[in-house]
């Protein structure tokens, strides 16, 4: 399905000294991320921001259809950079294959220009909206409490959360997804804060039938529903209900299992084989991640992030790559077989076909990719000992087969995996070097 790169964290253009640059300099990167086997980028919010507290990275929405080319809410650009220069990003990616998606934030807004009295409530609320654009003008009918709707499900902070029952809101959030598909450029949608309104806006938007140069668009779409594996089942099965383009969700059951195995140590590698993560019981609508801009704030993975990488890149979903640990933290390491690129390879061209686990205990964990179409197949060694390297005999679909190491890491141990040739019953050892993991793939 391919392997998507997350091209922002929090506050990265001040970090990174790229203020009103971001775009620019996310495009001087596509080249090499396509060499390495990324197939899509998702992008922060585009649009005008409030910037209430200063430049902000886009969560706080005032101006839908300003990118960037308007003069308000204290600059002409965004913090990312200008119109044109998201443009030029989106078509570089496009001439590379790449696929692009927007982060849309249509649960709630910020920085409206005058105060009302909602008389429903009687409270005084920043709700009327004049944006320069002069496209979705807001007033306090288009937020909650509505006169289309009094139930609120989740707000997020003191921002006015968007009525999508109002038919003037739903129209406008409707077009502006048409806008960013058919003439900005963008291919699908993250939907952030979902747990705020109803699944079925996230399913009229991935039921588009957009046109751009006459060519119908598919939108790919994703859901922030940070939560249990039940809210998010729920959330799934409500915004999919008789859906022909389904929606995904993140897979924040399994990132928490991640970090558990990256920082708890003794932790048990039995527990990646259980239920309970959609990458396991729902793969096809799984995107699975390590870090996220928002996780990584509060609840970082600290020690041996290699370990979830390996697993998320090397396992059934959508893998989502996190800018800064590809860049900043330098474990995307291009051209070395320890890091995330050598990783991402070994997504694309190989891990392929029905995943089916061949060993686990507490120490080791062996896992068999049986491959599909141009994908061979592929063995994955998880060793969760810190001492010495781990492995064991077991049966794979392959007989009398050589398996050549592409990937491989160990925190204290740099040593090479030897290659491994399966007997005729399909019988082999296969090893990771201490706490880490090994990538063998058939020849």
């Amino acid at each position: 399905m391919g392997v998507i790169m997350q091209a922002f964290y929090w506050d990265c253009p001040r970090i990174e000294e790229k203020e009103y640059q971001w775009w620019n300099h996310v495009k001087g990167q596509i080249s090499s991320l396509k060499a390495a086997g990324f197939t899509a980028l998702w992008l922060p919010p585009a649009c005008k921001a409030a910037n209430i507290a200063g430049i902000s990275m886009g969560y706080d929405p005032y101006d839908f259809y300003d990118l960037g080319d308007i003069n308000q809410k204290g600059s002409k650009k965004t913090w990312f950079g200008s119109k044109d220069e998201l443009l030029s990003l989106i078509l570089a990616a496009h001439n590379s294959s790449m696929d692009v998606y927007a982060d849309i934030v249509i649960n709630h807004n910020s920085g409206g220009d005058a105060e009302e009295l909602n008389p429903i409530d009687q409270v005084r609320r920043w709700t009327k909206f004049t944006p320069r654009s002069g496209k979705f003008a807001r007033d306090y009918t288009c937020f909650h409490p509505s006169p289309y709707e009094r139930w609120d499900q989740e707000t997020f902070g003191d921002m006015p959360d968007l009525c999508h029952r109002n038919p003037h809101v739903y129209t406008q959030v409707i077009e502006y997804a048409r806008w960013l598909l058919e003439e900005i450029g963008f291919d699908g949608f993250r939907y952030d804060c979902v747990k705020g309104y109803g699944g079925w806006m996230v399913r009229a938007i991935q039921e588009l039938r957009a046109l751009r140069n006459g060519k119908p668009i598919r939108p790919f779409g994703v859901g922030e529903c940070w939560d249990s594996d039940r809210r998010i089942d729920d959330w799934l099965d409500e915004t999919n209900a008789w859906s022909d383009n389904r929606a995904g969700a993140f897979d924040f059951p399994l990132r928490e299992r991640l970090k558990d195995l990256c920082d708890a140590y003794g932790y048990s590698l039995r527990n990646l084989a259980d239920g309970g993560t959609l990458m396991k019981d729902r793969p096809t609508e799984a995107v699975t991640f390590v870090e996220n801009h928002d996780v990584v704030r509060n609840n970082p993975i600290i020690n041996d992030k290699m370990l979830a990488y390996a697993f998320i890149l090397t396992h059934e979903g959508y893998p989502c790559v996190f800018w800064q640990d590809y860049y900043a933290l330098n474990l995307g390491l291009a051209g070395e077989k320890s890091g995330i690129a050598a990783l991402v390879r070994v997504h694309e061209d190989q891990a392929g076909g029905a995943t089916a686990i061949l060993h686990v205990d507490d120490n080791l964990y062996i896992m068999q990719r049986g491959g599909a179409g141009n994908q061979k197949g592929l063995i994955f060694v998880m060793n969760n000992r810190g001492e010495a390297w781990n492995g064991t005999w077991v049966g794979t679909q392959w007989s009398n087969t050589r398996f050549v190491p592409v990937a491989w890491y160990g925190r204290d141990d740099d040593g090479t995996p030897q290659e491994q040739t399966t007997q005729g019953n399909g019988w082999g050892q296969f090893y990771a070097p201490p706490r880490g993991y090994a990538v063998y793939v058939p020849q």
